[in-house]
């Protein structure tokens, strides 16, 4: 084969090129040698001297193949219409194969000639100025002729039959009848459909979509309508739901045998448009009792179903909310007893548990309903019986940790309480005044540490570890202080009584005495100060000036408030048949060291002796009336009241405590409580003038709106509170001259420098 240009007979070279172009497109026998001869007179012809006779050679192939499909036209079209698609598909089979091989044949005419002169995308998409041109007509290549003349000379003739039959065909493969569909079939004449313009560059779906699709959208629609209102007058709601679900699923897998593949997510949409969201008031309707009844199956069948429409869910995820805070409000609506706090803590974790896995195994642990129970609970945690009283949860919340972290006689091992512990921090993120929980947390802390009621250390200490990742550092802060507090005064008795040793004074002390110096900003002390004119017992003073030398000798400028209220001390009767070792706080350890001078004494006397108040003497007193360590001379304790120790007492316990009486009263407890809402109340009036001259610092310039909305957001943390606290705290602020009103918009804030 020589590559030099040369003169060609075209009329000649074309009457031979043509018998073989007939052999390819029908799928005969073509021997090798064949192949390559008329591979070359494609070659000579487009290369001819001294014109090339390319256009010549690709305007008797497209009359060629406007021949031959014509006469497969007339072939196919004179079968019956039950004949027609096979006729058809084995026609387009032979024709598009056969249209292949003749691609390759004219490799160069494609390659050299027509692809040289085809638009780009670009100028496809954007346009030019031959492309606007009327007289100009791009040549195809030869694979995307023959697809061209395909759809041009036989799809458009016979689309209306070839549609009618492959509709009438995936009816019947949708209504059981499968024996009359051919799969293969009409998977190919669907198919082709596509195949005659996948050579485009853009909307290559553009005819499959207006002949097939629409259709066949068109008639599934109206068979899902029909289908949909006979499930409905035939059954009720779980079976209509199991057979829509069937349905979608039976609709996929026949859109993935016989269609193209951009055409399953639209059937699956006109399914779910006409079986679901015709439909969606009724199965809203029904899904409120699923929900009221907790119905989990109904509702798992309810939910893949609505969830791919805009709205679907919307009223599921209200109907759960409403229907968790319901169960909630119910579970905590009846406690009562001396443990409402563990009914309250654990009332609330079982809501949460129960529902939490309903939504897992229901809803898949779906976020929008994940959401609706958070909201739910929130609901629940932070409801108020009296609108204007605060919520209990934070006070309920820090008794029931503090049940866990006491020692009590019930043996709970640490494991257990540990993850009671870390369920906690579940309510304790629902809170919203979650300061409240501080300070209540922190009273109680106190106590326990002073009095030394702690179960576990360990366990305290990861208790406000969970805290502080909750709430962040500055949340814990005192709390951490109170730690280091108990730990620097344990080496500080240590130190002391080293002290002690080497000056020989633990002869003349002859007690044993330790010592816990708690900072004041750290320890919520300031409700139970004790009485500054407190007499404090001779026994005792020798210990207390010993201590503060001491202590004035290690640190120098501090000074030492001490709070007797929360000291005890152990004493031991030896007045008795038997010695007893009791544990008393130091009023009543000053009140019994009385009776080493006196065999009986009056209320008034004691309480001028002990410089306390009537009130604070009974207070303690009453407790060792009530455990017959002291008797009393009246019914009630007077002023004029003997008091005489009880020499014939007697006791199976040889050690124990006494509770002062005042711990046990529910008055005192309220007015606790009273007290600390108030102090948070204060703290709260600090903290968002802080945050708001902190804000207004670094903006200089701020619209009362912003200003509330950015206090709001720092404040979010650990309480939410109201705009008429936040506008008060703005008007104090310009009272003390932080902030002023701009002089031209009384509606802006300015920072004062």
């Amino acid at each position: 084969m020589s590559l030099k240009p040369k003169r060609v007979n075209f009329k000649q070279t074309w009457n031979v090129l043509e018998e073989t172009v007939k052999c390819i497109i029908t799928l005969s026998n073509v021997p090798r040698a064949t192949w390559n001869d008329r591979f070359s007179d494609v070659y000579s012809l487009c290369v001819a001297y001294p014109e090339p006779l390319a256009n010549e050679l690709y305007d008797e192939t497209k009359k060629f193949l406007d021949s031959h499909v014509f006469q497969l036209l007339t072939r196919v079209g004179a079968q019956s219409e039950s004949g027609l698609l096979q006729a058809y598909y084995r026609a387009w089979c032979e024709y598009s194969q056969g249209i292949n091989y003749l691609h390759r044949l004219y490799l160069y005419l494609n390659q050299q000639h027509i692809k040289k002169q085809k638009l780009s995308e670009a100028e496809l998409i954007y346009g030019t100025s031959s492309v606007m041109s009327a007289n100009y007509q791009e040549q195809m290549e030869i694979g995307e002729l023959g697809l061209d003349i395909w759809k041009k000379r036989m799809i458009i003739p016979l689309k209306k039959q070839l549609v009618s039959q492959l509709l009438d065909c995936i009816h019947a493969d949708r209504v059981g009848k499968a024996q009359l569909a051919n799969t293969e079939v009409i998977w190919g004449v669907i198919q082709s459909f596509v195949r005659v313009e996948e050579y485009k560059l853009v909307g290559q779906l553009d005819m499959y979509q207006t002949i097939f699709e629409a259709p066949f959208l068109e008639a599934s629609g109206e068979f899902y309508m029909r289908h949909a209102f006979t499930l409905r007058e035939q059954s009720d709601i779980t079976h209509y739901m199991e057979k829509v679900t069937s349905q979608l699923i039976q609709e996929k897998l026949r859109a993935l045998k016989f269609l193209h593949t951009s055409s399953v997510a639209k059937v699956r949409q006109c399914c779910e448009e006409k079986m679901i969201a015709s439909h969606m008031t009724w199965l809203h309707a029904e899904a409120e009792n699923m929900i009221e009844n907790e119905c989990k199956r109904d509702l798992s069948l309810l939910y893949p179903l609505l969830r791919p429409l805009p709205v679907g869910l919307t009223p599921l995820v209200q109907k759960l909310t409403e229907h968790i805070t319901q169960q909630g409000l119910k579970a905590i609506g009846n406690i009562q007893g001396e443990n409402v706090h563990t009914q309250f803590v654990e009332g609330m974790l079982n809501v949460h548990q129960k529902y939490s896995e309903l939504i897992k195994d229901v809803f898949t642990a779906d976020l929008a309903f994940m959401a609706a129970l958070d909201k739910a609970c929130s609901a629940v945690v932070n409801h108020r019986l009296v609108p204007r009283q605060p919520a209990r949860a934070p006070e309920l919340l820090a008794k029931y940790c503090d049940s866990l972290l006491r020692k009590s006689a019930k043996a709970t091992s640490e494991v257990e309480v540990e993850e009671k512990l870390s369920r906690c921090i579940i309510v304790f993120k629902y809170v919203d005044d979650k300061d409240v929980f501080q300070k209540f947390y922190s009273r109680m802390l106190a106590k326990r540490l002073i009095h030394q009621h702690s179960q576990s250390m360990d366990a305290e200490e990861s208790m406000i570890d969970r805290l502080k990742q909750t709430c962040g550092y500055e949340f814990t802060s005192k709390l951490h202080r109170m730690f280091t507090d108990i730990s620097v005064s344990k080496d500080l008795t240590a130190k002391f009584a080293v002290s002690l040793r080497k000056g020989d004074r633990e002869n003349q002390l002859g007690i044993g005495i330790s010592m816990y110096v708690l900072q004041a900003g750290a320890w919520p002390l300031t409700l139970t100060s004790s009485p500054r004119s407190f007499h404090i017992p001779q026994q005792l003073e020798k210990s207390i000036q010993a201590f503060e030398t001491f202590y004035h000798a290690q640190f120098s400028g501090r000074k030492l408030t001490w709070l007797h209220l929360l000291c005890q001390g152990e004493l031991k009767l030896n007045y008795l048949k038997k010695p007893y070792l009791i544990v008393v706080q130091t009023y009543q350890m000053a009140l019994l060291f009385l009776f080493e001078q006196y065999n009986s004494i009056q209320c008034r006397e004691a309480a001028t002796l002990l410089h306390l108040s009537h009130d604070q003497l009974v207070k303690h007193a009453a407790s060792l009336v009530d455990c017959n360590i002291l008797m009393k001379s009246t019914l009630e304790l007077e002023e004029d009241t003997l008091l005489t120790l009880n020499f014939d007492y007697s006791n199976k316990r040889t050690k124990f405590r006494i509770t002062v009486a005042s711990q046990r009263d529910g008055p005192h407890e309220s007015h606790d409580i009273v007290a600390t809402h108030r102090s948070v109340d204060e703290d709260r009036k600090l903290y968002l003038q802080a945050a708001i001259v902190r804000i207004m610092k670094s903006r200089r310039l701020l619209r009362h709106n912003r200003l509330i909305q950015e206090v709001l957001s720092q404040s979010k943390v650990t309480f939410a509170p109201s705009v008429g606290m936040i506008k008060k705290c703005i008007e104090a602020l310009i009272d003390k001259q932080y902030i002023e009103r701009t002089p031209n918009n009384a509606d802006e804030y300015s920072y004062i420098i």
